[in-house]
């Protein structure tokens, strides 16, 4: 919440004309999340008690990087829905190159990467013009197997990380909360950030249960990366607004991903804005793949406080 003045199944394999348009992947990933919201599940959620794997953002088994903005959505839905035992993906030649292989009849889920282009008439209209060229966005869909899904993997690229007992997390939420030297005032009912005055105000911790004073807090905190002196995102929405919404999902999304990175299970902490949510998604099949990039940038903000996670990489992020 924030307080402000105004309110395939074969990797790689498959034939490029049984692909869907460029377009129609935006809409097939939105409608997919769209059809979650309305059946009150949201897809950051999900019901992570019935997951396999432990709590953490999704790997890539052999480059050891963290997938990043819609594809976090995307591969914790498979764990969940499919109910594999870790967060470590490859890709087809991935498992190849590793001296494994995908088991027949094994389905491969779909992730994105985002790019632009520019093309040849731009190009010759800027010219013309005497200005810069511009590029268009658009995804590049790739297939990824889970390594439940493999066979001769090296056990290495096989293991899934133990999860930490509440009594190991909550010490790092709070060095990590800590060393982000966020301004946090404590007191009063509501929680919130407010850009003008850059500060976040938590009710006292009692007042929560005590692992979602936590999630409560990265929520503010994922407003707070957005103020112009950090990520500089619009800030400046009325409540009810779209702009408000979408600024409220990205920092849902963002706290869920440091959440799910510090094995704390997300939670959905303002299930009362679903319905603006769905409205920004109906209007507009970028929203999503805007809102998790964002989310991601903010995580990644808050989490480089994190000494413990010096030098880890994202990929695969989708604007």
């Amino acid at each position: 919440m924030r307080k402000t003045g105004k309110r395939s199944s074969h990797g790689g394999s498959g034939a490029k004309k049984d692909r869907p348009p460029r377009a129609s992947l935006y809409s097939e990933i939105t409608d997919r999340i769209i059809g979650d919201l309305e059946r009150g599940c949201v897809p950051w959620v999900k019901p992570w008690g019935r997951a396999n794997a432990g709590l953490g953002l999704p790997r890539n088994a052999a480059t050891g990087r963290c997938y990043s903005g819609i594809n976090i959505l995307i591969l914790w839905g498979a764990v969940i829905e499919r109910g594999y035992p870790c967060q470590n993906w490859l890709t087809f030649r991935q498992a190849l190159a590793l001296g494994g292989n995908i088991r027949k009849g094994e389905r491969g889920t779909t992730i994105v990467h985002a790019d632009r282009f520019i093309p040849k008439n731009e190009h010759e209209r800027a010219k013309a013009d005497g200005d810069e060229p511009q590029a268009i966005p658009f995804l590049k869909r790739f297939t990824v197997f889970n390594v439940a899904q493999c066979d001769g993997l090296p056990e290495h690229v096989c293991a899934a990380a133990e999860p930490l007992p509440e009594r190991e997390i909550i010490p790092q939420a709070e060095a990590l909360i800590h060393s982000t030297g966020a301004d946090l005032r404590i007191g009063g009912d509501r929680a919130f950030y407010t850009p003008a005055g850059d500060f976040v105000q938590l009710p006292q911790p009692e007042s929560f249960l005590r692992i979602d004073y936590y999630r409560t807090c990265f929520h503010e905190l994922g407003h707070w990366t957005g103020h112009p002196t950090r990520l500089g995102r619009d800030l400046s929405g009325s409540f009810g607004s779209k702009a408000y919404a979408r600024e409220e999902l990205v920092a849902e999304l963002a706290a869920a991903f440091v959440c799910g990175s510090l094995g704390i299970e997300p939670t959905v902490r303002h299930a009362d804005y679903i319905g603006s949510w769905l409205k920004v998604l109906r209007e507009d099949n970028r929203a999503i793949f805007s809102a998790a990039s964002r989310a991601s940038k903010a995580a990644d903000f808050l989490l480089a406080f994190e000494t413990l996670d010096e030098g880890e990489g994202r990929e695969g992020i989708a604007a």
